[in-house]
C-alpha cells in the first residue's frame, strides 16, 4: 500500500516537472511578450510572434555560436549575432515575415504583423 502511494506521488511529480519544462519553451508569443526572440539551441524562441504595426523586435542570441537574422523578402538582414548580442527591427506594415539564420537554414521563424 505505501508503494502505491509512493508512485502516485511520483507520477505527480513527474507531471508537474513536464509541465513545467513545457511552459518555459513558448512555440508561439502574442503582442504582450513579442519584444524579444532568443536564439538558443540552434532554434529561435518562441519561432512565431504576432505583433501589433509599429513594434520593434528583438534577437538574442544565446548560443556559443554565431547565428543571423535574415527575412526571405530581404527585407530585413542582420550581420553575424555573437553570444549575448541583439538585432533589432521595427515592423511597420501589416503582413506575414518568414526568417531564418544563414549561417543555419534549418533555423526558421515567422513574424505575423497585424
Amino acid at each position: 500500500m505505501i508503494y502505491r502511494k509512493y508512485r502516485a506521488m511520483l507520477t505527480l511529480a513527474r507531471v508537474a516537472i513536464l509541465l513545467t519544462v513545457a511552459a518555459s519553451f513558448p512555440i508561439s508569443a502574442t503582442a504582450q511578450d513579442a519584444g524579444q526572440i532568443v536564439i538558443k539551441d540552434y532554434m529561435f524562441a518562441p519561432n512565431s510572434v504576432t505583433v501589433k504595426a509599429g513594434t520593434s523586435v528583438k534577437w538574442i542570441n544565446k548560443d556559443d555560436e554565431p547565428h543571423t537574422v535574415v527575412s526571405d523578402t530581404t527585407l530585413f538582414r542582420s550581420g553575424a549575432i555573437d553570444t549575448d548580442e541583439t538585432f533589432s527591427f521595427k515592423f511597420d506594415k501589416p503582413g506575414t515575415y518568414h526568417f531564418t539564420c544563414s549561417i543555419h537554414p534549418r533555423m526558421v521563424g515567422t513574424i505575423v504583423v497585424e
